[in-house]
């Protein structure tokens, strides 16, 4: 339940700057819009370029010395950098500070596989998909609250608390966490090489899939959500625009947080994998349909159907990974899956970008949709091969065993 509320804080603290971060570059002086545009670009995606290529790092020192202590390290980080945003003075400063927060971004994968390490693997989707509850509704909670706190307050006083909440969830999980790690009968207790971990990930294919299409996901998630203000007042024309862009934005999460437990504890039942390529489908089914929409409900709509879709898309995944990694490799393994999601955050908006200034915004849910359906195919097809593998494996098995 700690970690629930640490997740929670962290994800609702990390998501409160982010809706008036050009607003807050254009007090440093008198730019043209394309240069806050540019720099407001710059500055979003550091975070995650940075944190693309340290999470595996995070993942293997916390694998051989605590997830504990990463977790307090990267929170009392975070709640650092965010503080200093608020004091700071030039666009340059703030793309460092972005930069920094990007080596410490590494509280939510390391609390996701801190929890993972301490569940069964029969219940690894329902324990992990309560903790991901906590990050959707802090993830929901945060652009709303910091848009209200820098109205009302200003700027720094937001950066203020905002750090001031993340520290307070870094002190909660130092003082009230207790790490350990269950081991399933049988389940080896060494520690791995990074090469060793590697190796492991290349020789199982549908874990190497899976991490694409943690990849592919956000990719085609975050292509569309820079533009989702701009189509819904293709959609339409009202003076509370702004309220409505938001109510698209935050019901894919509000499905989100609703279904996120339930396809956990499915894939306890019947096999994660299954999971996954069958919620790919209904991604790509209610995704594609957004760029034929009519009117602001249509809209509204089939993103809240497309949020009870890939819902289950991260717990089911970690749970995957729970299942086939040793868990004295996971944390490593974890960040590597992280990373590929990072790598989709800064894809993403970039490619919507593109595909949008040549063809207009419906392509981008058109393209999107194909790529939840081709990622669906391929992970379907790796499962098929290996399904006949194990049939096949099975009677040279049964020859061996009567000879």
């Amino acid at each position: 339940m700690i970690m629930w509320f640490a997740n929670f804080f962290v994800a609702a603290s990390a998501t409160m700057v982010l809706p008036f971060l050009s607003l807050y570059i254009e007090t440093f002086g008198n730019y043209s819009d394309a240069y806050v545009q540019r720099w407001s670009g710059y500055i979003f995606g550091i975070t995650f370029l940075v944190a693309f290529f340290v999470g595996p790092l995070w993942g293997k020192v916390g694998d051989r010395f605590g997830r504990k202590s990463i977790l307090v390290i990267c929170g009392f980080g975070i709640a650092l950098s965010i503080f200093l945003m608020g004091f700071v003075e030039s666009i340059f400063g703030l793309f460092m500070l972005r930069l920094f927060m990007g080596v410490v971004t590494g509280f939510i994968p390391t609390a996701i596989a801190l929890v993972s390490a301490q569940s069964k693997k029969e219940t690894a989707g329902n324990t992990l998909g309560t903790l991901q509850t906590g990050t959707v509704g802090g993830g929901l909670m945060g652009p709303l609250l910091g848009g209200i706190v820098a109205d009302t307050a200003g700027f720094q006083l937001t950066f203020v608390l905002t750090a001031s909440v993340i520290a307070l969830a870094s002190l909660l999980v130092t003082f009230g966490v207790k790490e350990f790690i269950h081991y399933e009968e049988g389940e080896e207790r060494q520690t791995y090489t990074s090469k060793e971990v590697l190796r492991h990930i290349v020789t199982h294919p549908v874990l190497l899939i899976v991490m694409v299409v943690a990849l592919v996901i956000q990719a085609a998630n975050f292509s569309v959500q820079p533009l989702l203000a701009l189509y819904v007042t293709d959609l339409h024309t009202a003076e509370n625009i702004a309220f409505l862009s938001g109510l698209a934005f935050s019901i894919t999460g509000l499905g989100n947080l609703i279904a996120t437990k339930k396809w956990g504890q499915v894939g306890d039942r019947i096999g994660h994998e299954k999971i996954l390529f069958l919620l790919l489908l209904l991604a790509a089914l209610f995704f594609i349909p957004q760029a034929f929409v009519s009117n602001l409900w249509q809209l509204i709509a089939l993103r809240f159907l497309f949020g009870l879709a890939i819902g289950g898309l991260i717990p089911c995944t970690t749970a995957y990974i729970r299942q086939v990694c040793p868990v004295t490799m996971q944390g490593e393994v974890l960040g590597y899956n992280q990373s590929f999601r990072f790598l989709g955050n800064v894809i993403g908006p970039v490619t919507g970008g593109t595909i949008a200034g040549m063809y207009g915004i419906p392509f981008v849910f058109i393209i999107g949709g194909f790529m939840f359906a081709g990622s669906a195919f391929l992970l379907g097809g790796t499962l098929y091969r290996r399904h006949m593998k194990s049939a096949a494996a099975g009677p040279e098995r049964e020859a061996k065993a009567h000879s």
